[in-house]
């Protein structure tokens, strides 16, 4: 797996923390930050895509369908 350098700073506690975790497990920092950023882009990228399409529905960009138009359109309508 090809890799990237970034840096970042964080709250001293947080950096501690890191290091307890790693020391406790054998484990190294690195991985236990690439798992937090693993587990956090799928959150984040959910998250805005969701706030992207409400402004997008706020603004009138959004095409969008009645309850009856939808259940029309699968045959559920009685």
């Amino acid at each position: 797996m090809a890799t990237a350098t970034a840096a970042l700073r964080m709250p001293v506690e947080l950096a501690a923390r890191y290091d307890r975790l790693a020391k406790a497990t054998g484990r190294t920092k690195t991985f236990y930050m690439n798992e937090a950023l693993t587990e956090s882009i799928d959150r984040l990228e959910y998250e805005y895509g969701i706030m992207k399409k409400v402004e997008d529905w706020r603004a009138g960009r959004l095409e969008t369908v009645t309850l009856d138009e939808l259940e029309e359109s699968l045959g559920l309508e009685d």
